[in-house]
This record gives C-alpha cells, sequence and structure tokens, in this order.
C-alpha cells in the first residue's frame, strides 16, 4: 500500500467528501454542453474530476495539496486527467479550459475570491462556463445536548476513522463547522482530534456581482438538492 492511500490527509478528506453524489449529474451535463477541457478546481482525491475522465472528458485537477493529488493519480489509472498543484486563489495554467468546477462550497473556503475570479477569467476560453457551488449559511446546533448528525466513516486495512460532526455556528461573516475525528487502531486505541473550517457567508447574487466585476456574465443559478446526509446547493453560473 502507497503512502498516498495511508496519508491521514487522504483519509480524512475520502471520510469526510468522498461519498457525496449529489452533484454529479449536474458536472457531467455541463461537460457534455460545454466545449473544451474541463478544469476541477479543489479536485482533492478526484471525487468528480476521475468521474468526468471515465465519460471520456479530458480533466485538469487542481489543488494545493500535493497528498491529496498523488492519491488522485494512483487512482486515474491510465484516465485522461492531469494535476496541478496550486492555489485557487493565485493560479496561472499554460492551456485554458472550456468548463471550470468549484464543487463543494471550496470558494467560500478562500480567503480572496477576487484573486480566484480573476484566475479564473484568464484561464477560460472565450465563451467558457465558470460554475461554482455555494450554501447558504447553515442550520446551527451545538453539541452540548443536541441529537447529533451521524458521523462520516472509513477504513483502511484494520483502521477505522470516524469523523463526527459536533457544532454549527454562525459567525458574523461564517458559518463555523466543528468535528471531532476519531482514529481506532487495529489493537483498539482511539486517537481524537479537533477540527473546524469556517465557510464565508455567500449568497447568489452576490456572487454574480463579483463576477460580473472580473469580466463574467451571469446565466441561471441551478440548484442541486439536499439529501439525508448532505445539505442542497446553489450552483452559480458565470460565462467568460
Amino acid at each position: 500500500m502507497s503512502s498516498a492511500t495511508f496519508s491521514l490527509l487522504v483519509i480524512w478528506h475520502d471520510v469526510e467528501c468522498g461519498s457525496y453524489r449529489a452533484d454529479l449529474p449536474l458536472w457531467h451535463e455541463l461537460a457534455r454542453a460545454e466545449r473544451g477541457p474541463v478544469l476541477d478546481v479543489g479536485a482533492g482525491t478526484g471525487r468528480v474530476a476521475l468521474e468526468l475522465a471515465r465519460a471520456g472528458h479530458a480533466v485538469t485537477a487542481l489543488d494545493r495539496e500535493p497528498e491529496l493529488l498523488a492519491a488522485l493519480r494512483e487512482r486515474a489509472a491510465g484516465l485522461p486527467v492531469e494535476t496541478v498543484v496550486a492555489d485557487a486563489a493565485q493560479f496561472s495554467l499554460q492551456r485554458r479550459f472550456g468548463l471550470m468546477l468549484v464543487p463543494m462550497q471550496t470558494l467560500q473556503l478562500l480567503a480572496r475570491r477576487d484573486g480566484f475570479l480573476a484566475c479564473a477569467h484568464r484561464a477560460l476560453m472565450p465563451g467558457g462556463l465558470l460554475a461554482i457551488a455555494i450554501t447558504a449559511a447553515l442550520e446551527g446546533f451545538d453539541g452540548e445536548g443536541a441529537m447529533l448528525p451521524d458521523p462520516d466513516v472509513g477504513a483502511r486495512v484494520g483502521w477505522r476513522f470516524a469523523s463526527q460532526p459536533t457544532a454549527v455556528r454562525a459567525l458574523p461573516t461564517a458559518t463555523r463547522i466543528e468535528r471531532v475525528r476519531r482514529t481506532y487502531a487495529p489493537d483498539g486505541t482511539v486517537t481524537e482530534q479537533d477540527d473546524a473550517i469556517e465557510l464565508a457567508h455567500l449568497s447568489v447574487e452576490q456572487l454574480e456581482a463579483e463576477g460580473g466585476a472580473a469580466g463574467f456574465v451571469a446565466e441561471p443559478a441551478r440548484l442541486i438538492a439536499s439529501t439525508d446526509e448532505h445539505v442542497g446547493a446553489a450552483v452559480v453560473l458565470l460565462r467568460a
């Protein structure tokens, strides 16, 4: 087993993100409709990039974490996927793309959306499409006495992993999602680590306005329905 396969960064990414599939039909639809290759921003271990590559699309996967992209390359097994290690807020690529995807609220993790939008506009072909999934502020809960959601779980060669959401807190400009990550070793030892992310508050209208300032033209946004395990999302469409 390779180091990429047993990287904790890879494991937690797979556990917390890998099972989400509700958005895949929309990405397939957009990839069929747009000309030119696809750029998957915040590609991680390839949840979307590999799905589109299996359908015959040429895909470039961009992420700032080399370990995640190393796992993606292992899983690609000859599929038409290239990888680029870069920060989504400041990247420059040699080729241009017909479609750029930003799944799973990746944009709401960035400190500089204006930097990303400028880079995206340069990376798209004239008339190319930028599709960005965002979510509204989530309903808050505090782990104290609350009914917690089921944990996300995974396993690797005798090890088990569980990521338990413990709180969602509304902050002035963001939503903070808190988790406890538990690792169960083959000998029964359990270790715990706290983790948290903050998703910037962002509406469809606000992002469309920011896209307009960067030279894009907004098209009607699309919706991804919620599931029992995941919240729904709006997908903002910006035409270069």
